[in-house]
């Protein structure tokens, strides 16, 4: 079983390698040519930048059990239709129940930016984020929170 890293912008990535690595699993961070990250335990996989240029990668990369950490819910669709455990920076884990609901509030934001409205930005990361991202991935790479 592969931990799979969505790169570009992650700021979770030095504690799911940790993780993934403690847990025997193995680690794989894609990023694009903009966003290049090494760390020492994980496999990097660079590619061109492009739209989507590194979501459609891990898709065709990812396995039914894989996990995949991602801020893109669109990208955890599709993870999700390949039977992979999507988990977002905040520790979210999105699932058949809840991607739905997620993806409609992309869609509106979407909708608001393009009429010319304003939404507020995320606000400073915090270590509970981060306490929280590493308690639900680490459930996860144990086996008690896969079948959330």
């Amino acid at each position: 079983m592969t931990v799979f890293i969505d790169g570009d912008g992650c700021p979770v990535t030095d504690i799911a390698v940790k993780l993934a690595l403690n847990a025997g699993w193995q680690c794989t961070i894609i990023c694009d040519t903009a966003h290049r990250i090494e760390k020492q335990g994980a496999t990097t996989i660079t590619v061109s930048q492009g739209a989507d240029s590194v979501d459609f990668v891990l898709v065709n990369l990812i396995k039914a059990g894989d996990v995949v950490v991602t801020q893109d819910y669109g990208l955890a669709a599709m993870c999700l239709a390949r039977r992979a455990l999507p988990i977002t920076q905040n520790g979210l884990v999105c699932t058949d129940e809840n991607i739905d609901a997620l993806l409609m509030q992309r869609h509106t934001a979407r909708k608001v930016r393009a009429a010319g409205g304003r939404l507020k930005g995320p606000s400073k990361r915090t270590v509970q984020q981060d306490k929280h991202f590493e308690k639900a991935l680490q459930e996860i790479l144990l086996g008690k929170g896969a079948d959330k």
